[in-house]
């Protein structure tokens, strides 16, 4: 008896430690469990304990064993000799797109056979993953449903590190270090639902629907791509062998919410007619909501097929209130009805075959009626009775998913999966009247003119559309875990708008009396109209159709198993991206881009206490629909310049209007015509890639703690954008004997906005005039563009307490530093939203002194989050995030060389989108930053005991200080030309949101 209690002594050690590691493949839907399983020969049993599902796995020559391709979930895992159990360990979490350890064997790595069975639960301390070369955050359903946070996907990616909400003009999206928000990717158990049509955000789901939560922000393997951002994954909830059911209703009363702070202009001290009035009264906004939510999971049949189902409804009521002025449509009453559903069936027909099949539906419902609302007068901040007009709104669809997992032997796994999703977009005017003219005044005057509710009218047949597949398997072989796979993504957008009314709108500018009689910037030569400057614009605008990106990748992937402790990832991808225009035809398209993938892992002690880590790679990225919408489509995009000598006062239209230039002009040559689709683009263009490369180690303090520290680098090697320049082409006809006409015809080709590669050579096919194509190849000196430079640096550290069944916390530290002189795929210096089309290289003088901090440099941020279980019935929870503020700007009119006037006659645009301000040279970002923005939520949630732990009732308090902070500024530095003065020069754009309170009622059954 002696003997074995000292053996069973010696086997508990062993079981606790990880003392081999073995390669294993990352998924992005599963999950891994590997280890050393003592002497070859012997079994592992890998057992679901929620869904019965088990592997049996025979210990390689090794002494080595992995189960990859698991369903994420809890799990037994036993060691088995001759049908002998010899030792088990429970309670073993399988996270998505990881890999947890559990080794057996004795300090001599033979297994122990002649000792009665023994049972080692897990620590509360997860050993450190030493499979993963990359940089996650994981959320589990349990860990979601217990801290304070918003009920939204993005929520979540901002508690990871390097991660920073990007502009809010642009809605809830993040930027993941340092790149565009555009450049994410976000997966549903396996499926990609980026938005098809501008890449930014995606498909989303009833929050409670989460099983876990993947937010990768750097070194992801070869079986990822199209992201040079992050990659957010998501496994949805599937059923068990015990039925469970549950209700909520989630309340955030308008009552418990405190008002926004107001919107004021700028005291400029030059412009007494709005110094100092109220730009928007935000104190006026209300916003009220209410969820309903339930879900049933079960099994249909025991241990074999699993059922799924869960619907949440959000009801909710807003009040918001335009920017000043004296209209009918000032105050805007929204009802927004959310219904969301998902639906999953796991049948796994038996250990060695499994089926998923997932449906989901998110549908957002908007009904905005407009009502009157004065700045002015003695009806001054009080909102009309009468609907003068409205809006109805429906975006969403459907997506559905069926997946297939083979465990074809021990050692090979196959995994096949397909998804398709449609979405419309209905936009329906309430009281439109196409007799109306809509108009709008950009004049410092206290009271602009406005008139008209629509300025625009969305085609009411829009859809976004995915269709896709991919087919992996993975075979492990020795010290190897071969990987290998092939993925097809294609989507399909049908989107466009013309102006409303007649087809054409006015707006009212001006020059300031200094400039009354010069050239208006960027009109195409028109003069002002002299007196006080004031003129009209006639704007037209109008394009569209139906647009289709197909995208194909293979990988291959090697994980190498070198010796007990190293382990080396070798990995290489191959993209393919095609961009088709509205006739089909294909306009862009890249090829056999190779993307190698190379990280390694170093157990320093060989039982996962200590984990150094590095990985390098190379990742590409396709335009989305959008930029067919404008690059490939034929469209109408002109400005005609007017004098007037009066306004009607019933419908906002000038009277007495002199043309002050020849006719419509378009500064990008959009006339109608569509491009030819050879033309659209640079001959031979590249894609959008960065390269990356993370250093860093995790250590396991003890028993309840792990600490980390990373370092990242990524340089964004090339981009695509577009230029609107006709110089380098008209002179590169000139130098080589074309003909006036001729290099009028290419420089018009080029003047009407060619995607390129910016900062490097490009070789153009434009029209000569007679509908023949002329090659055009321009060096990068020829353009006049600086080269492309986009780069990150951060540095995170943090420290981690796992739950131990009373505390969870975590505190993350990033230092990090974006710069550059491009953002990216977007400009949120001004919230432009044409994706890889931003105004930042439609001609070079728009990139002069454009070097410097770009706008998602956050230089410090902290985030802290975590929960505290009192007892059964108590729980507290806290997020604390703190963070520097953005690089601002000072932007003006242009006020650089121009020694004949060509630039401004006919290339310059008119706004004050330049890097001088007031004449002065303003290089990017020296315009000092932003406010630190911090914020505390807090939460309590009671379950009490008499109701057996069921009935949770929660109140989350958000921004518990009610600190409003300025997220973001007018950058603008004046109007019109040079020194005049702008009213809304360093106006706050928004703030962040206000204190507000959550309730909630829950019961599970």
């Amino acid at each position: 008896m002696k003997r074995k209690s000292i053996q069973r002594a010696t086997l508990s050690v062993a079981l606790s430690l990880s003392i081999i590691s073995v390669a294993h493949a990352q998924s992005n839907a599963s999950g891994s469990i590997f280890g050393s399983g003592g002497q070859p020969g012997t079994t592992v049993v890998v057992r679901n304990t929620d869904t019965g599902l088990t592997r049996e796995i025979r210990v390689d020559n090794n002494g080595r064993y992995s189960a990859s391709a698991l369903p994420v979930g809890k799990y037994e895992v036993t060691l088995k000799k001759d049908d002998t159990v010899v030792a088990s360990k429970s309670d073993v979490l399988v996270q998505l797109g990881a890999g947890s350890e559990v080794s057996f064997g004795t300090a001599t790595g033979d297994a122990t056979t002649d000792i009665d069975r023994i049972e080692v639960r897990a620590s509360a301390m997860s050993p450190i993953d030493v499979s993963a070369t990359d940089s996650r955050q994981v959320f589990t359903a349990e860990q979601i449903s217990k801290m304070s946070l918003g009920r939204n996907i993005n929520a979540l990616a901002l508690l990871a590190p390097g991660v920073v909400a990007a502009d809010s003009r642009y809605g809830n999206v993040s930027s993941f270090s340092g790149s565009a928000a555009s450049e994410n990717a976000f997966y549903i158990n396996g499926y990609a639902v980026t938005n098809p049509l501008t890449n930014l955000g995606s498909t989303t789901l009833p929050f409670d629907g989460i099983s876990q939560y993947q937010a990768i922000t750097g070194g992801y393997g070869a079986e990822f791509g199209r992201a040079t951002g992050g990659v957010v994954n998501i496994i949805t909830k599937s059923g068990t062998n015990e039925f469970k059911a549950g209700a909520q209703v989630i309340w955030t009363p308008k009552s418990l919410r405190e008002n926004s702070r107001n919107i004021y202009y700028p005291n400029t001290g030059k412009l007494p007619n709005t110094d100092g009035l109220i730009y928007q009264n935000l104190s006026e906004q209300t916003t009220d909501s209410l969820i309903y939510g339930a879900y049933a999971s079960g099994p249909i049949v025991k241990d074999r097929l699993f059922f799924y189902a869960g619907a949440e409804f959000e009801d909710q009521d807003r009040t918001t209130v335009s920017t000043r002025s004296n209209t009918g449509t000032g105050y805007q009453k929204r009802n927004y009805e959310i219904p969301r559903w998902l639906a999953k069936l796991d049948w796994y027909i038996n250990d060695n075959h499994l089926l998923e099949f997932t449906g989901i539906s998110d549908v957002t419902k908007q009904t905005m009626g407009a009502y009157a609302y004065n700045y002015t007068g003695s009806d001054i901040f009080k909102p009309g009775n009468v609907k003068n007009s409205g809006y109805y709104y429906e975006d969403g669809g459907e997506l559905y998913i069926g997946k297939y997992t083979g465990y074809l032997t021990d050692n090979l796994t196959l995994t096949a999966l397909y998804g398709e999703q449609e979405q419309d977009h209905i936009a329906k005017p309430w009281g439109y009247d196409p007799s109306v003219v809509y108009v709008s005044d950009s004049r410092s005057v206290a009271n602009p003119v406005r008139f008209g509710a629509f300025d625009q009218l969305a085609f009411p047949d829009a859809y976004d559309k995915t269709d896709g597949y991919r087919i992996d398997l993975e075979w492990r072989l020795g010290n190897h875990t071969l990987r290998g796979g092939y993925d097809v993504q294609n989507s399909e957008s049908r989107a466009g708008e013309v102006t409303s009314g007649p087809g054409y709108r006015w707006t009212y500018n001006s020059v300031g009396t200094a400039n009354a009689n010069e050239t208006i910037p960027g009109s195409g030569g028109a003069r002002g109209p002299g007196g006080n400057g004031d003129y009209v614009v006639k704007y037209v605008y109008a394009n569209g159709g139906t647009f289709k990106v197909e995208q194909k990748a293979f990988y291959l992937e090697d994980r190498w198993q070198v010796s007990d402790n190293w382990l080396l990832s070798l990995g290489l991808r191959n993209e393919s991206f095609q961009n088709f225009n509205a006739d089909g035809i294909v306009y862009v398209e890249q090829k056999n881009q190779w993307a190698p993938r190379i990280g390694a892992t170093w157990d320093v002690f060989g039982d996962s206490s200590l984990k150094v880590f590095a990985n390098a790679g190379r990742y590409h990225l396709a335009m989305p629909n959008n930029v067919a919408l404008r690059g490939a489509a034929g469209s109408t995009y002109t400005m005609e310049y007017f004098s007037f000598t009066g306004i009607d006062p019933n419908t906002g239209v000038p009277l007495g209007t002199v043309a002050l230039g020849d006719g419509p002009y378009s500064s990008n040559n959009e006339y109608g015509q569509a491009p030819d689709p050879a033309s659209v683009a640079a001959k031979g263009l590249k894609s959008h890639y960065q390269d990356e490369f993370v250093l860093g180690f995790e250590k396991q303090l003890g028993d309840s703690l792990a600490f980390g520290a990373r370092y990242m680098f990524r340089d964004l090697k090339s981009a695509i954008d577009d230029m609107c320049d006709w110089r380098p082409a008209y002179y590169w006809a000139i130098e080589n004997n074309y003909s006036e006409d001729v290099a009028n015809a290419l420089g018009e080709g080029l003047g009407g906005c060619r995607l390129f590669n910016p900062g490097v050579g490009n070789t153009f096919q434009l029209d000569d005039g007679t509908g023949n194509l002329v090659t055009v190849p321009l060096s990068a000196k020829q353009l006049g563009f600086p080269k492309l430079k986009r780069r990150y640096q951060g540095v995170e550290l943090f420290l981690e307490h796992p739950f131990d069944g009373k505390f969870y916390g975590k505190v993350d530290y990033t230092w990090s530093h974006n710069y550059g002189n491009a953002e990216g795929q977007l400009k949120s210096d001004v919230a432009q939203g044409d994706v890889s089309q931003t105004m930042d290289w439609d001609h070079p003088e728009m990139m002069f002194h454009s070097n410097g901090n770009l706008p998602n440099d956050r230089r410090h941020y902290l985030k802290a989050f975590g929960y505290y279980q009192l007892n059964e019935e108590w729980r507290f929870s806290s997020t604390f995030t703190v963070m520097s503020g953005r690089p601002m700007n000072c932007t003006g009119i242009y006020a650089g060389p121009d020694p004949d006037g060509e630039f401004s006659e006919t290339v310059e645009y008119s706004g004050p989108y330049y890097r001088y301000c007031n004449g002065k040279v303003m290089p990017r970002g020296s315009a000092g930053t932003t406010p630190w923005v911090g914020r505390l939520d807090m939460g309590v949630a009671y379950r009490p005991s008499f109701l057996n732990n069921k009935l949770e009732v929660s109140l989350d308090v958000f921004n518990v200080t009610n600190s409003q902070t300025a997220q973001n500024y007018i950058e603008y530095g004046e109007i019109g030309s040079v020194g005049n003065p702008y009213h809304s020069t360093n106006r706050v754009i928004s703030y962040s949101t206000p204190r507000y309170m959550r309730l909630g009622i829950r019961y599970d059954f």
